[in-house]
């Protein structure tokens, strides 16, 4: 019996749970790229915010950050951004990958293969890449907070309470989003 033009060739395929496992993995890796980009902007926006020789809002100026604090701040901002591309471009290819895979055109020559431990590992570090910018650039906030308002060292409480509350968030959410990256390999 011929298929009819008004249904789909896909319905008639044993590929339509790939395709619809797969759209959830590129949905998956949508949201990662653009969360990258987020904490990307968050990166440049931390390096303008701070030059060298900046006096803090400490009244004391021995509570004033000095050149290697500065010089940390630009280590792990790039750090940071290193992290955040390599985790963006691993997911860009990935997304390349699945859509060449799926594509929708029956006579394209070309087709990607990927196998499902290629995409899972991919998958895994996108999601490390994502985790380790994460942690670098709490680190490197951690140095803007005593850049504006004074080393940790001097007991600034403005400093520690900023501090305190930057750790304790990002780690929860660190913890979640490992726990729930886990959650989905697994499952």
């Amino acid at each position: 019996m011929p298929r009819s033009e008004s249904y789909p060739r896909e319905s008639f395929s044993p590929q339509r749970i790939t395709t619809s496992t797969t759209s959830v993995h590129v949905t998956a890796l949508d949201g990662l790229v653009n969360v990258n980009s987020l904490f990307t902007i968050a990166v440049f926006v931390g390096l303008s915010l701070t030059t060298p020789g900046q006096h803090s809002l400490e009244n004391p100026s021995a509570c004033d950050a000095g050149i290697d604090v500065a010089e940390k701040l630009l280590v792990f901002e790039v750090v940071s951004f290193s992290f955040f591309l390599f985790s963006s471009l691993v997911a860009q290819g990935l997304k390349l990958a699945i859509n060449l895979l799926n594509s929708k055109d029956v006579d394209e020559i070309f087709r990607a293969h990927i196998n499902l431990k290629v995409l899972r590992f991919g998958m895994l570090a996108s999601a490390v890449g994502s985790v380790m910018g994460c942690l670098f650039l709490m680190l490197s906030m951690v140095n803007v907070i005593q850049i504006r308002l004074g080393m940790l060292s001097c007991g600034s409480k403005s400093a520690v309470h900023a501090v305190v509350a930057l750790v304790v968030l990002m780690t929860s959410a660190i913890i979640v989003y490992i726990s729930t990256a886990v959650y989905s390999f697994l499952h």
